[in-house]
């Protein structure tokens, strides 16, 4: 395993779509372990390929201590309702920023061993895992910020947003992803 460089804002490959993974290799394995040793480093709970330079459609993700999630090829299939949280990402360093994305969402992908799964999601692991998609399609969640975004050391100035972010600022409770 090794460490890979995050990329950040402003690099152009975090603009651009991700293709599919077309079938499990050694090089494929390689990447999933290298993506989440680079997560961990970094204090996240998600990161998607293109954050570490490869256009393909890979997820990995870990929420609750040990929990390892590995996507590959996802599509979203249903969603259901709607909720506002703060967001950071580990490719906008520092930040966070409101972001309103469905409550619930079912989502198809491949497993680590290629393999078909479905998952239903929601609280953290539905918004990791919509914001993550969000990574392989070229988009970065502060398109969607509703708002401004703010340093992770700044205050918030509305008291009941400071009451959802409570645990959030810094590390993955932030969804630094």
């Amino acid at each position: 395993m090794a460490l890979r460089e995050i990329r950040v804002e402003g690099d152009p490959i975090l603009n651009k779509a991700c293709k599919p993974v077309k079938e499990m290799t050694e090089r494929v394995a390689e990447l999933i372990d290298d993506m989440f040793e680079t997560m961990y480093e970094g204090n996240g709970c998600g990161l998607a390929a293109n954050q570490v330079g490869i256009l393909k459609q890979i997820i990995v993700m870990d929420i609750e201590d040990g929990e390892q999630y590995v996507l590959i090829n996802p599509e979203i299939l249903e969603t259901e309702g709607e909720v506002a949280e703060f967001e950071g990402c580990l490719s906008v360093p520092g930040m966070r920023g409101k972001v309103t994305r469905p409550e619930r969402v079912k989502v198809r992908a491949l497993n680590e061993d290629f393999e078909p799964i479905e998952i239903d999601a929601d609280g953290l692991l539905s918004r990791c895992i919509q914001h993550e998609i969000d990574h392989l399609h070229g988009h970065l969640y502060t398109e969607r910020v509703e708002g401004r975004l703010y340093r992770n050391d700044e205050e918030i100035e509305d008291e009941e947003e400071t009451e959802d972010s409570a645990g959030e600022a810094g590390g993955e409770g932030s969804e630094t992803a």
